[in-house]
């Protein structure tokens, strides 16, 4: 903090369990990603290079080793892993884990269509080496998952060994937990939440309305992902009640 103020909430110092940004990374440059940590590095958890960005994008291992010396953990993003699952290539897909040196992997099936029973062991098997992102719902937007279904494979998926459940939203913020106007789909949400700690989720909100819907329903320390480089600055002052839409949240 630059400056002396009262009334902030509480934001535990990295690496936290909660409160936790993820920052999705499309194909940002080196000089990118330098700038990003400088500026925002600090306010930041996770990194995603988004769907199937990590094979086209140059310069990856320079940009996860920077990711990584800046304490920010880096994993590619589920759609590369149900790309290679779709091929039958999960043991190529675990080399190139080790060979990045990635010790968080997402586990999905947003755009596949494989057992429940299957995922589940995915989980079970990469769990004995990497922090697990396991993602629940579908990107198809006319797929509806009912609630109570949301929360058996959420629970499901935290046995099998998930560290945290990603609720799916896509990088548009249009389906999964919103409908396609992009409104929180509140009745869902608050629905899981009388089952599912909110902990142990991670919010997909990329857009703005959305974060603050999350804050204001969970307080500061939600865990939420698919921020924007650009955002991830602006999303830290909305939990800080910096913002306008959140000013009054902690002001006694």
């Amino acid at each position: 903090m630059n400056f002396n103020i009262t009334h902030l909430p509480n934001r535990a110092s990295k690496p936290r369990k909660n409160g936790l940004t993820m920052m999705m990374d499309k194909g940002l440059s080196i000089r990118q990603v330098e700038d990003f940590i400088e500026t925002a590095g600090h306010l930041t958890d996770l990194v995603k290079f988004g769907f199937g960005t990590s094979i086209i994008s140059t310069n990856l291992e320079q940009k996860i080793k920077l990711y990584q010396e800046a304490d920010i953990s880096v994993y590619f993003g589920g759609t590369l892993f149900e790309a290679y699952i779709a091929r039958d290539m999960f043991d190529d897909y675990k080399r190139i884990l080790d060979k990045y040196n990635i010790d968080t992997v997402e586990v999905s099936d947003g755009s596949i269509e494989i057992s429940h029973v299957d995922k589940c062991n995915y989980i079970k098997s990469l769990c004995k080496n990497f922090r697990v992102l396991s993602e629940v719902g579908s990107k198809d937007a006319n797929k509806l998952i009912p609630p109570y279904k949301w929360i058996e494979l959420m629970q499901n998926e935290i046995d099998s060994g998930s560290w945290k459940v990603i609720a799916e939203a896509r990088e548009g913020g249009n389906v999964g937990i919103y409908r396609g106007s992009g409104e929180v789909r509140s009745d869902l949400i608050e629905e899981i939440l009388t089952k599912i700690d909110n902990d142990n989720i991670i919010w997909e909100s990329p857009l703005k309305n959305q974060q603050v819907w999350f804050i204001k329903l969970m307080g500061s320390n939600v865990n939420l992902g698919n921020i924007a480089h650009n955002e991830v600055i602006p999303l830290e002052c909305l939990r800080l009640g910096l913002r306008g839409d959140t000013f009054f949240d902690h002001l006694p």
